[in-house]
């Protein structure tokens, strides 16, 4: 079925654009939703119009999400839930939960799709999202989970507390290389002392028993 969109369709068309697509999307999805209408001679003849419709409307939606995105970049969003040991969660953070929050917090509908994550969050910690208002507008948020019994700054002094120097890290390899090297070198000369005091008992009891047999001797000659 041709169809002329009205707007644009992520990953379909362009408003303005004459595309021919499946009827079954097109009478369920598309026409229902207001994105296109049939290509007959009335919308083709209007083909002009419509295109620039679009491109207004294109403009408009880029002037919105930009409007937005500064309103998120460099927010963070808290979200308190419920932990085990080790920091496990009892569930998951999604991109549902995130866009719900987001929502409350705009006071407009953000659509989960349009929040990217690999997976969901199961632990509690500071994490990024990207969060992809449009094609053009794509901006980074933090997310913080922490637990239900801390408050968020709190979890963030005792995040920041876990946190090691890079120098003292680097020290305490250092610090751990020069124990081992000290401890072999120990091991070593513990070793070459107990080799030497076994050479000096062997040498020991070799001249002891050399004295031996000359006194036997003597007493022999003489009987």
């Amino acid at each position: 079925m041709k169809v002329v969109f009205i707007e644009d369709v992520e990953g379909v068309a362009q408003g303005g654009q004459v595309k021919e697509v499946k009827p079954g999307f097109a009478r369920n999805y598309l026409i229902p939703k207001n994105l296109a209408v049939p290509a007959t001679h009335d919308s083709l003849q209007q083909l002009a119009k419509l295109q620039n419709q679009a491109e207004k409307g294109r403009t408009e939606k880029l002037n919105d999400m930009t409007a937005i995105g500064k309103r998120l970049d460099g927010l963070r969003l808290d979200i308190e839930m419920s932990s085990g040991p080790g920091g496990r969660l009892y569930g998951s953070v999604t991109t549902a939960i995130i866009a719900t929050k987001l929502s409350e917090l705009l006071g407009t509908t953000i659509d989960r799709r349009i929040i990217v994550m690999p997976e969901s969050i199961r632990n509690i910690g500071s994490f990024t999202s990207k969060i992809k208002l449009h094609a053009e507008v794509i901006i980074d948020i933090e997310i913080l989970v922490h637990p239900t019994d801390i408050d968020p700054e709190a979890f963030i002094q005792q995040l920041a507390a876990q946190e090691l120097d890079p120098d003292e890290v680097t020290k305490v390899e250092i610090d751990t290389d020069i124990s081992e090297i000290d401890d072999s070198v120990s091991e070593v000369d513990g070793e070459s002392s107990e080799n030497e005091d076994t050479e000096l008992q062997d040498e020991e009891q070799a001249e002891s028993k050399t004295d031996s047999d000359t006194v036997n001797i003597v007493d022999e000659i003489k009987s």
